[in-house]
Parts: structure tokens; sequence; C-alpha cells
């Protein structure tokens, strides 16, 4: 099922970040106040929105309250992040994410209700998009320019098949290098062994790849 997720504030992070999901295949509603930046975007997002996020009914006009998840992508300003918050937490977004820019602003959006904090030192917009379209994603890494590690979690489709009966590597391009279980990663992996609800796996995949592990 296709997400939806609206970035509120188009500065550097908050554009990759938008852009990125567009990718990677999520419905995004991209917000800014700025006419000149909303226009720069349009073509590469679903929606182009100019609204004002220190003026709470501009915000209550935009449809917020058909998203699945909110990002606010404001880390410099107090005022719109909190009001940005408090807006799509009161239409009901099950998921507010807010970017700040110390750990006082976090505690303060957390506070009002934002549901996870974003540290721009912490992590980038291409890989926060990653962790929210594909909800199995636990870790990221790059390898190269092609190539990515994942640690992912066992679908449910997954629970009670060995590695030999999904043919990961035939239907999505995975190699799985690792098996976490019972909180214990071993290298030695026997193909026949079923997959239970909590196992992990560490997979090494083309970045191409990343959609067919994601739909499916």
């Amino acid at each position: 099922m296709t997400k939806s997720i609206a970035v509120i504030g188009l500065g550097r992070f908050g554009k990759k970040l938008a852009e990125s999901l567009y990718e990677m295949g999520a419905d995004v509603m991209a917000v800014d106040k700025n006419s000149e930046i909303i226009a720069s975007v349009a073509d590469s997002v679903t929606y182009a929105v100019e609204a004002d996020a220190v003026n709470a009914d501009s915000l209550k006009g935009i449809g917020l309250n058909n998203m699945d998840t909110v990002v606010v992508a404001m880390g410099s300003d107090l005022v719109g992040s909190i009001m940005s918050v408090m807006v799509a937490k009161e239409q009901g977004v099950p998921k507010v994410i807010a970017k700040a820019a110390d750990k006082r602003m976090g505690q303060i959006l957390t506070k009002i209700g934002a549901d996870k904090i974003i540290y721009p030192e912490e992590e980038t917009g291409v890989r926060t998009a990653r962790t929210l379209v594909m909800d199995s994603f636990l870790e990221f890494f790059d390898i190269d320019k092609n190539l990515c590690l994942l640690e992912i979690k066992t679908k449910p489709e997954w629970v009670g098949k060995n590695l030999i009966e999904l043919n990961l590597r035939g239907k999505y391009g995975v190699n799985v290098v690792a098996v976490k279980d019972h909180s214990e990663m071993r290298s030695f992996i026997d193909p026949k062994r079923p997959l239970e609800a909590d196992t992990e796996l560490l997979v090494i995949l083309e970045k191409s790849d990343l959609g067919r592990l994601q739909k499916n």
C-alpha cells in the first residue's frame, strides 16, 4: 500500500527528503511558504502546496488529515515547528516526525506531541526516507554507489518458511549474509531452517532492487 507523507519546510533537508520519498514510490505533499521553492519542487513530488507553517488556518486547509505521516522539517523555526506538530496531531495524523536544531527544541516538540525527533547531525534526508517508506528496514548502510547492506525484519508472510522456499535472491535480488534470532547473530545460515517472527536478516542487494523488496 502506498504511503502518503507530507513534508513541511523545504530547506536542504526537507527538499531532499520529499524528493527521495517520491522517488521511492510514496505519495508526497511538499509544503513551504516560499512560492519559488514550491515551483522548483512541483515536478518532483505528488503535490506541492504553498502554506505558512506559522498560520494554523493555513495548515488546516491543506489536508494533513489525509496523511499517514507528517514530517516537520524546519529545524531553525521553533514557532513554525510547534504549530505544524500541533495542527498535524489535532487532525489525527498517526505519525508526526519533527526535525530539531538541538536537544532542547527536541524536548519541546516531543512535549507537544511529536512521535519522533530527527537531529540533522544524526540522520540525512535520504536515510530517513528509506526508513519511512520501508517499514521492515531496521538499519541501512551504504556500501558503495550501487550496493547497500540492510538489516530487515522477517515479513509476516515469510514466517514458517525457509530461505530455499522464499528464494529471496530470485525474487528480490537479495543475498542473505547473516541471520539473527533470539538476540544471536549467526553467519552460518541453515537454508532449511524456517524463519520465526522475531528473525532478522542481514542482507546485501543492489540499490536498484530496493523498490522490489519494499513492494512485495
